[in-house]
């Protein structure tokens, strides 16, 4: 049996999913993440999307980082995500709940991280945090 072809949903369908500020675009984000959940349909999840996501819910929104994290980190957990940095995307969501980070920072550490790289950075507080991941290495 032929298995369903990915979709990548973009910023907007998350938000409407997360927010539930438009009744009629909820549902249809809802039917779909509903699906993604269960792992009845494939979804990618970009790290741009996931970035602009906590942009939008920190500033327009206001939702608190740790929130704002912890909802698209379940969303990233959802047995149908098949991006190949989810992974990364939950170390990088996680960094941003717990330090006082921009998620473009969070996100490069993770990667760097992940693939045992040294992060090159002016930002004291970034390298702060790549000195420590690398004196646990």
């Amino acid at each position: 049996m032929r298995r369903p072809a990915k979709s990548l949903p973009d910023t907007n369908v998350i938000i409407r999913y997360l927010v539930n500020d438009n009744p009629a675009l909820f549902a249809k984000a809802k039917e779909f993440f509903d699906q993604v959940k269960t792992g009845e349909a494939r979804a990618v999840i970009l790290e741009s999307v996931v970035a602009e996501c906590v942009y939008i819910l920190t500033r327009r929104y206001r939702v608190p980082r740790d929130e704002a994290a912890a909802s698209l980190i379940d969303i990233l957990r959802y047995r149908g995500v098949v991006s190949k940095d989810r992974q990364e995307l939950i170390q990088a969501l996680t960094l941003f709940a717990e330090h006082n980070l921009d998620i473009v920072d969070c996100i490069l550490h993770a990667k760097a991280t992940s693939a045992g790289d040294r992060l090159f950075t002016f930002d004291s507080n970034l390298d702060g945090l790549d000195k420590k991941s690398h004196a646990t290495q």
